[in-house]
Protein backbone atom coordinates (compact mmCIF):
# COMPACT_ATOMS: atom_id res chain seq x y z
CA UNK A 1 0.00 0.00 0.00
CA UNK A 2 2.82 2.45 0.95
CA UNK A 3 4.66 1.88 -2.53
CA UNK A 4 1.21 2.67 -4.50
CA UNK A 5 1.01 5.66 -2.27
CA UNK A 6 4.49 6.73 -3.13
CA UNK A 7 4.32 6.06 -6.97
CA UNK A 8 1.08 8.33 -7.12
CA UNK A 9 2.27 10.72 -4.92
CA UNK A 10 5.75 10.94 -7.64
CA UNK A 11 3.59 10.95 -10.21
CA UNK A 12 1.16 13.78 -9.65
CA UNK A 13 4.24 15.23 -8.63
CA UNK A 14 5.77 14.64 -12.25
CA UNK A 15 2.53 15.57 -13.94
CA UNK A 16 2.35 19.05 -12.59
CA UNK A 17 5.96 19.91 -13.37
CA UNK A 18 5.64 18.59 -16.62
CA UNK A 19 2.13 20.84 -16.96
CA UNK A 20 4.15 23.90 -15.59
CA UNK A 21 7.35 23.31 -17.71
CA UNK A 22 5.20 22.43 -20.91
CA UNK A 23 3.69 26.07 -20.16
CA UNK A 24 6.56 27.80 -20.88
CA UNK A 25 7.56 26.38 -24.47
CA UNK A 26 7.30 23.20 -25.40
CA UNK A 27 3.22 21.89 -24.67
CA UNK A 28 3.09 18.75 -22.89
CA UNK A 29 0.96 17.09 -26.35
CA UNK A 30 3.12 17.77 -28.85
CA UNK A 31 6.32 15.77 -27.09
CA UNK A 32 6.24 12.78 -29.15
CA UNK A 33 7.53 9.19 -29.47
CA UNK A 34 6.36 6.59 -31.84
CA UNK A 35 7.73 3.91 -33.79
CA UNK A 36 7.12 2.80 -37.39
CA UNK A 37 7.03 -0.49 -36.61
CA UNK A 38 3.55 -0.67 -34.72
CA UNK A 39 0.91 1.75 -34.37
CA UNK A 40 0.02 3.04 -30.71
CA UNK A 41 -2.08 0.40 -28.76
CA UNK A 42 -1.34 -1.88 -32.03
CA UNK A 43 0.42 -5.48 -31.91
CA UNK A 44 4.33 -5.37 -31.61
CA UNK A 45 5.58 -7.63 -34.29
CA UNK A 46 7.00 -10.90 -33.24
CA UNK A 47 10.59 -9.57 -34.18
CA UNK A 48 10.75 -7.74 -31.19
CA UNK A 49 10.02 -10.52 -29.07
CA UNK A 50 11.39 -13.21 -26.98
CA UNK A 51 9.51 -15.38 -30.23
CA UNK A 52 11.60 -13.48 -33.06
CA UNK A 53 15.09 -11.57 -33.19
CA UNK A 54 14.56 -10.13 -29.63
CA UNK A 55 15.33 -6.74 -30.76
CA UNK A 56 14.52 -3.29 -29.88
CA UNK A 57 11.92 -1.40 -32.76
CA UNK A 58 12.83 1.69 -34.39
CA UNK A 59 11.70 4.52 -32.28
CA UNK A 60 11.20 8.17 -33.38
CA UNK A 61 10.76 11.28 -31.15
CA UNK A 62 9.18 14.66 -32.14
CA UNK A 63 8.94 18.01 -30.25
CA UNK A 64 11.69 17.84 -27.85
CA UNK A 65 11.83 20.69 -26.05
CA UNK A 66 14.75 23.09 -26.74
CA UNK A 67 16.09 23.12 -23.14
CA UNK A 68 16.12 19.25 -22.70
CA UNK A 69 19.74 18.30 -21.90
CA UNK A 70 18.88 14.09 -22.12
CA UNK A 71 16.39 11.76 -22.85
CA UNK A 72 15.85 9.05 -20.88
CA UNK A 73 13.67 5.58 -21.94
CA UNK A 74 12.27 2.73 -19.90
CA UNK A 75 10.20 0.19 -21.74
CA UNK A 76 8.46 -2.02 -19.11
CA UNK A 77 5.63 -4.56 -19.32
CA UNK A 78 2.61 -2.95 -17.72
CA UNK A 79 0.60 -6.62 -17.13
CA UNK A 80 3.57 -8.38 -14.89
CA UNK A 81 1.94 -10.29 -12.17
CA UNK A 82 3.91 -7.46 -9.92
CA UNK A 83 2.59 -4.62 -11.36
CA UNK A 84 5.60 -3.77 -14.16
CA UNK A 85 8.75 -5.94 -15.32
CA UNK A 86 11.10 -3.39 -16.74
CA UNK A 87 12.45 -4.73 -20.52
CA UNK A 88 14.78 -1.90 -21.05
CA UNK A 89 15.82 1.29 -19.95
CA UNK A 90 18.55 3.83 -21.43
CA UNK A 91 19.59 7.46 -20.36
CA UNK A 92 21.41 10.31 -21.46
CA UNK A 93 20.40 10.13 -25.15
CA UNK A 94 21.10 13.13 -26.88
CA UNK A 95 18.13 15.40 -26.89
CA UNK A 96 19.25 16.02 -31.10
CA UNK A 97 18.77 12.39 -31.81
CA UNK A 98 15.16 12.06 -33.98
CA UNK A 99 15.19 8.67 -33.41
CA UNK A 100 16.86 4.83 -31.79
CA UNK A 101 16.82 2.75 -34.97
CA UNK A 102 15.99 -0.98 -34.97
CA UNK A 103 18.75 -3.16 -33.15
CA UNK A 104 20.94 -0.26 -31.96
CA UNK A 105 21.58 2.05 -28.76
CA UNK A 106 22.56 5.50 -29.75
CA UNK A 107 26.07 6.79 -29.17
CA UNK A 108 26.63 7.86 -26.05
CA UNK A 109 23.62 6.86 -24.36
CA UNK A 110 23.98 4.16 -20.97
CA UNK A 111 21.87 1.19 -20.84
CA UNK A 112 20.50 0.26 -17.39
CA UNK A 113 19.98 -3.12 -15.96
CA UNK A 114 16.77 -4.14 -16.75
CA UNK A 115 14.52 -7.27 -14.73
CA UNK A 116 16.18 -9.86 -16.87
CA UNK A 117 19.26 -8.84 -15.21
CA UNK A 118 20.77 -7.48 -18.45
CA UNK A 119 21.91 -4.24 -19.46
CA UNK A 120 20.31 -4.59 -22.52
CA UNK A 121 16.95 -4.70 -24.72
CA UNK A 122 14.68 -7.62 -23.43
CA UNK A 123 11.48 -8.40 -25.91
CA UNK A 124 8.16 -8.72 -24.67
CA UNK A 125 7.44 -12.46 -23.92
CA UNK A 126 4.28 -12.91 -21.94
CA UNK A 127 3.38 -16.20 -19.97
CA UNK A 128 0.17 -16.66 -21.24
CA UNK A 129 -2.18 -13.80 -22.42
CA UNK A 130 -1.65 -10.93 -24.16
CA UNK A 131 0.20 -8.31 -21.88
CA UNK A 132 0.69 -4.21 -22.71
CA UNK A 133 3.78 -2.99 -23.08
CA UNK A 134 4.60 0.46 -22.96
CA UNK A 135 7.96 2.64 -24.25
CA UNK A 136 8.30 5.90 -21.91
CA UNK A 137 10.03 8.77 -22.95
CA UNK A 138 11.16 11.47 -20.52
CA UNK A 139 12.64 15.21 -21.26
CA UNK A 140 15.19 16.07 -18.89
CA UNK A 141 16.76 19.23 -17.72
CA UNK A 142 19.61 17.09 -16.36
CA UNK A 143 22.51 15.06 -17.76
CA UNK A 144 22.16 11.65 -15.31
CA UNK A 145 24.82 10.19 -12.89
CA UNK A 146 24.33 6.94 -12.56
CA UNK A 147 25.97 3.41 -12.25
CA UNK A 148 25.27 1.43 -15.57
CA UNK A 149 24.32 -1.01 -13.33
CA UNK A 150 20.80 0.74 -12.20
CA UNK A 151 17.51 -0.33 -12.59
CA UNK A 152 14.38 1.51 -12.85
CA UNK A 153 13.83 2.18 -9.31
CA UNK A 154 17.55 4.44 -9.34
CA UNK A 155 16.75 6.24 -12.44
CA UNK A 156 13.09 7.29 -11.41
CA UNK A 157 14.51 8.53 -8.33
CA UNK A 158 17.64 10.61 -10.45
CA UNK A 159 14.76 12.09 -13.01
CA UNK A 160 13.24 13.03 -9.90
CA UNK A 161 12.31 16.93 -10.51
CA UNK A 162 13.99 16.73 -13.60
CA UNK A 163 11.61 15.89 -15.87
CA UNK A 164 10.48 18.69 -18.68
CA UNK A 165 7.90 16.86 -20.38
CA UNK A 166 7.51 12.74 -20.94
CA UNK A 167 5.33 11.14 -23.80
CA UNK A 168 4.72 7.23 -24.54
CA UNK A 169 4.15 4.30 -26.78
CA UNK A 170 2.23 1.50 -26.03
CA UNK A 171 1.94 -1.79 -27.70
CA UNK A 172 0.32 -5.04 -27.10
CA UNK A 173 2.06 -8.73 -27.41
CA UNK A 174 0.62 -12.01 -27.15
CA UNK A 175 2.79 -14.98 -27.60
CA UNK A 176 0.98 -17.60 -30.01
CA UNK A 177 1.80 -20.74 -28.00
CA UNK A 178 3.65 -20.30 -24.25
CA UNK A 179 5.60 -23.46 -24.85
CA UNK A 180 8.44 -21.39 -27.27
CA UNK A 181 11.43 -20.50 -26.37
Amino acid sequence: MSHRVIYIGLLVSVLIFSYAIGQSGTKTDEFKIFSSAFKNGGEIPQKYTCDGENINPPLQFEHVPAKTKSLALVFDDLDAPRGSYVHWILWNLDPTIKEIKENSVPEGAVQGMNDFKKRNYGGPCPPRRAHRYVFKIYALNTVLNLNPLSMKKDLEKAIEGHVIVQAQRMGVYKRASTSQK
